[in-house]
């Protein structure tokens, strides 16, 4: 018997029975990651949007951009957090605090961003990427030139933007589904690893 609390609300489909492409992704992220995230269980219930979700996910997230990797998970667990996501402040805070080193950082930038121990260029950053998560069509020309006054490009912008806007359909589906984040994501990063003998 498995007690185990159910990730999804709704039915977590078998790996043997999704499409092949949908399958092939999903062991690829198990092979890289040791382990399956369950957001990957929890949309393959429906495989279409299983692959425009993450087709949209990965042009944002892969892509060559003005952002490090550390800022754009940065990006997102601020809007998560400000969207009260469970699933996506746990799972994207452990990728925030092992691509940033730091293992405060995640907490603190759900928490309050300004008072996080990060850069002030990263504080405009999330400035302006709760902008985007809170008041949208308040964003002006000002908005891009505050960023621009901290060496972001117009590009860079459309990234924090892209990045908020995914992540607010994200939060919302996994707040409606009831998604769970995986255990293996509470301690990831928090302790650093020792170094390396010689």
């Amino acid at each position: 018997m498995n007690d185990a609390p159910p990730i999804s609300r709704f039915p977590v489909p078998e790996l043997a029975g999704l499409p092949d492409d949908v399958r092939a992704k999903i062991l690829e992220v198990q092979e890289k990651a040791g382990f399956v995230p369950n957001v990957f269980l929890a949309v393959a219930h429906r495989p279409d949007e299983f692959r425009a979700f993450f087709a949209y996910h990965d042009a944002l997230l892969l892509r060559d951009s003005g952002l490090t990797k550390g800022e754009k998970e940065m990006i997102i667990v601020a809007t998560s957090g400000a969207n009260r996501c469970l699933y996506c402040v746990v799972a994207h805070g452990a990728l925030l605090r092992i691509y940033e080193k730091k293992p405060l950082v995640a907490d603190q930038v759900a928490v309050n961003y300004r008072k996080a121990d990060i850069s002030d260029r990263q504080k405009a950053m999330l400035a302006f990427a709760m902008k985007v998560c809170d008041d949208s069509a308040a964003l002006g020309d000002a908005d891009l030139a505050a960023l621009r006054a901290h060496g972001f490009s117009d590009e860079d912008a459309w990234d924090i933007a892209g990045i908020t806007a995914l992540f607010g359909l994200s939060n919302r589906m996994a707040n409606f589904t009831s998604m769970r984040p995986n255990d293996e994501f509470y301690l990831m990063g928090r302790v650093p690893k020792p170094p390396k003998a010689n």
